[in-house]
């Protein structure tokens, strides 16, 4: 019986030792293959506030119930050094997805771009969007005015409250690696790369 335990005992130490090793090999494997994000220590929110903010839980019920199509998140997905961007869209109830090619990440850049794109969408399509509070949707009220989009707003550090678009970002970090310089895509490829993934079969639709 000793031996026997003995060994278990070696086969345990052993499987500790690589477990570190076979995960990260995993991780490499799979669509999402990023590590648990990192808690943000605690203090004052490095965000700076945004004037005239709607809040999420102001929005209508048909946006939470995704009833109605028309109602989008919004998010930016950033390059090698966070020193490019690339503006990501996506509608709530259809999974259609849109890309914005940005300049930079100024407010008035991100207002003018989303305002392009949203605007090739009938009317009625262009109900609301719901962002984070990230400075670059300071100037939220141009994006409205220009496209008669409401903009809300989620709480910070609550990427749940705009789950589809975080996931929809994630897929898309196939075409966008996160070591790329974003500013070398057209909108053309951008175009190209919103389309590959809306003719991908989605579970969610069937």
């Amino acid at each position: 019986m000793a031996p026997a335990i003995s060994a278990i005992r070696e086969s345990i130490f052993a499987f500790r030792q690589t477990r570190p090793f076979f995960r990260a090999r995993i991780l490499t494997l799979l669509r999402r293959a990023h590590q648990h994000r990192k808690k943000r220590s605690a203090g004052k929110d490095r965000r700076k506030s945004i004037p005239n903010m709607t809040l999420i839980e102001d929005r209508p019920i048909e946006v939470l119930e995704r009833l109605v199509p028309g109602h989008w998140e919004g998010d930016l997905i950033k390059g090698k050094m966070n020193r490019s961007q690339v503006g990501t869209l996506v509608e709530r109830t259809t999974l259609y997805v849109a890309l914005v090619k940005l300049e930079n990440g100024k407010a008035e850049t991100a207002a003018q771009g989303f305002a392009d794109i949203l605007n090739r969408f009938d009317a009625e399509m262009r109900r609301s969007m719901t962002y984070d509070q990230g400075r670059e949707m300071a100037r939220h009220q141009d994006l409205s005015e220009k496209t008669g989009i409401k903009v809300y707003f989620a709480h910070p550090h609550s990427p749940w409250e705009r789950g589809i678009n975080e996931n929809t970002n994630g897929l898309l970090r196939q075409y966008l690696p996160k070591g790329e310089d974003l500013s070398d895509y057209s909108q053309e490829e951008l175009d190209d790369i919103a389309a590959n993934l809306n003719a991908r079969p989605r579970k969610s639709l069937g």
